[in-house]
């Protein structure tokens, strides 16, 4: 391998290396995982089976101008703090134009003493103290002095106004999160959501901090200082627009060129990143099926075209300022030309020419910085887009004013009369379900992937609200009922185990706070759980890391279990809240939870048939609807689609 290919390849490994690094899944999943979800996902319908290229966005807003008003309107409680601002930049902008102005006198007069002093023979020094030049450079001095000083004033004070719109829209966004139904997040990954609430505000702070004051600085003196160019010399100010309008021409050309090469930039990181993290997710089936060095060149190739793509992106950033800036050369050496001939025919004294030169730096340097002002400008209008876009994404349905409730106790009387419901209302996944569960029995749910089972919990949790008929608690309408009202009444266990950072003893402790350490270790025994918690370290006070990580998946399990036992409800909803335990520890959960199961009615969602053979319903559905209801020996006798599943499960 030459050494060309060996640089080429350790760029790629440094690449994926960082992404890598970056790549922080909650969970080890398989690609079988992964596929799977995606089955579920495109079977029922639900919103969000995009490809990763669809949540590429270029960095331009699509409504300018409605963005940037909206922004404003988010700045109405900090008009007096904007007010200062702006006075401070103008007194700020008055220095630094007005600087070079006075310079043309004292630039002329100390021109004057130098001539005298050679034209008298007297020594420059008796001049300069004679003429008073020596106070009007202390003048210049001054100025300057000022204007360094009313510059930290403005940035100081804008720094506030960014930090506390940035704080305002963070709660806006966090307030926002609570309200939106779970359909919004079952189609947007949590990386795109936590974008929004990070990188994009972050990004809008940044620019409110700099891009944005020094795009308003640039515009005064600019303006200002061209008037005053044209005051000083017509001529020479119109050379040097003639050479800025040159600029402008190929800063616009290149910077259409660079928006076009990096949004292939940005769809090729895309790629890039979720090849990474497919293959780290899967890195188990990989290896199991000897894929290494095919799953390496994958992304090799992949990061070969990040590289390429990353190049032309760099390379036409990083021209644009060298390019401007020898055109601005260009201007310097044609406007010295002209002034030096207009001097030497006393149409102008060195005075102004020299001011002249500050006038042309003062106004070159933010046009030369202007490409990147505006790309700044546009990346965080874009990022102000899409966080109103998060805003105004629909909410749930509003809670009743005057919530109805069912008797107390609670008894799980659950129906459902003729439900009628779809992800997409105009593609119905349930069109007519009806059944009934009565209080105490165990409800079983069967059927293949995509069949509505999930679904079907959801809707009985109201995580989604049905588009017809409806679901009754004790013979209250759901909808009636406030959510929380509704849901203090379920105790769920999912296959996914979910755990937080904090202590065993906080995690079993979710559903009820006011538990005491007696009631905690009573549920944890009757889960099977205390005698592995009295294993780790701190007991139950040992603190989880994120996603506890440092427990097997089997003892996450039984810790989503005990706490169900611990917030004692009157419903039950499992999912195959066994599958990730060995067949010992299954056992003993299978009686703790009969135990719990006894009184209360129970939702059980079943892929092995073997653990719901004593439910005192099976409901079997296939593309949302119930097509089959009865127990076990009822529906094996008709010898439809259970009893064939069932045979196929133990011929």
């Amino acid at each position: 391998m030459n050494k060309t290919e060996q640089q080429k390849r350790a760029e790629q490994a440094r690449i994926a290396g960082e992404l890598l690094e970056n790549t922080e899944p909650n969970e080890p999943r398989t690609m079988g995982d992964i596929t799977d979800e995606r089955a579920v996902i495109a079977e029922e319908g639900m919103p969000g089976s995009h490809s990763m290229d669809d949540d590429i966005e270029l960095e331009a807003p699509k409504n300018t101008w409605g963005t940037a008003k909206r922004l404003a309107a988010q700045l109405k409680n900090q008009r007096g703090r904007l007010i200062f601002v702006m006075a401070f930049v103008f007194i700020q902008m008055l220095f630094h134009v007005g600087a070079p102005l006075y310079s043309v006198t004292v630039v002329n007069d100390l021109w004057a003493s130098i001539k005298d002093s050679w034209a008298g023979g007297t020594p420059f020094i008796v001049s300069f103290a004679t003429g008073g030049i020596g106070w009007k450079i202390l003048i210049l001095a001054l100025l300057y002095m000022f204007e360094a000083a009313f510059y930290y004033a403005p940035v100081y004070l804008m720094a506030s106004v960014a930090e506390k719109l940035n704080l305002t829209l963070r709660e806006q966004i966090s307030a926002k999160l609570q309200k939106l139904p779970l359909s919004f997040f079952d189609g947007n990954q949590p990386g795109e959501v936590l974008s929004k609430v990070t990188n994009d505000l972050d990004r809008i702070s940044e620019t409110m901090q700099t891009g944005l004051l020094r795009l308003i600085s640039a515009v005064i003196s600019t303006v200002c200082a061209l008037v005053i160019m044209f005051v000083l010399s017509w001529q020479l100010t119109l050379v040097f627009l003639a050479f800025i309008a040159l600029n402008l021409w190929i800063t616009s050309i290149v910077a259409m060129r660079t928006l076009n090469i990096t949004s292939k930039r940005q769809q090729e990181v895309g790629k890039l990143t979720g090849l990474v993290e497919e293959y780290y997710t899967g890195r188990d089936i990989i290896k199991g099926a000897n894929r290494e060095e095919r799953s390496y060149e994958a992304v090799a190739e992949q990061t070969e075209r990040v590289r390429k793509a990353s190049q032309k992106a760099d390379f036409l950033v990083n021209c644009i300022n060298p390019l401007i800036r020898m055109f601005n050369r260009f201007a310097m050496v044609t406007i010295a030309i002209i002034s030096a001939w207009m001097m030497a025919h006393g149409r102008i004294t060195i005075g102004v020419v020299q001011a002249f030169y500050q006038y042309v730096n003062l106004v070159g340097e933010p046009i030369t910085q202007a490409s990147f002002m505006i790309n700044s400008l546009q990346s965080s209008l874009a990022s102000a887009e899409r966080t109103f876009e998060l805003l105004d994404l629909p909410e749930e349905s509003k809670d009743p004013e005057h919530p109805e409730l069912p008797a107390e106790p609670v008894k799980g009387h659950v129906k459902f009369e003729h439900v009628r419901f779809g992800y997409n209302p105009a593609e119905p996944l349930m069109t007519d379900v009806n059944l009934e569960a009565k209080p105490g029995r165990k409800i079983a749910i069967v059927g293949s992937t995509g069949a509505g089972k999930t679904t079907l919990i959801n809707l009985l949790m109201r995580f989604y609200d049905i588009n017809g008929g409806k679901i009754t608690l004790d013979g209250v309408d759901t909808s009636k009922m406030t959510r929380a009202d509704l849901r203090r009444n379920f105790g769920m266990v999912l296959q996914d185990t979910w755990l937080f950072q904090g202590t065993v003893a906080e995690n079993l402790s979710y559903g009820r706070p006011d538990a005491t350490r007696e009631e905690i270790e009573q549920a944890a025994k009757a889960a099977h759980a205390d005698f592995f918690i009295r294993t780790l370290p701190q007991g139950y006070d040992t603190v989880l890391d994120d996603a506890a990580g440092n427990l097997s998946i089997g003892q996450r399990q039984l810790l989503t279990i005990a706490r169900v036992f611990l917030a004692n409800p009157s419903i039950l909803i499992l999912d195959e809240a066994t599958s990730s335990v060995d067949t010992r520890t299954e056992a003993a959960i299978a009686k703790a939870m009969n135990a719990l199961m006894q009184g209360r009615t129970s939702f059980v969602i079943a892929h092995r048939l073997s653990t719901i053979r004593d439910a005192d319903l099976i409901l079997f559905m296939d593309h949302g609807d119930i097509v089959e209801q009865g127990n076990h020996d009822e529906l094996l006798a008709r010898g439809g689609r259970y009893a064939k599943l069932y045979e196929s499960q133990f011929a």
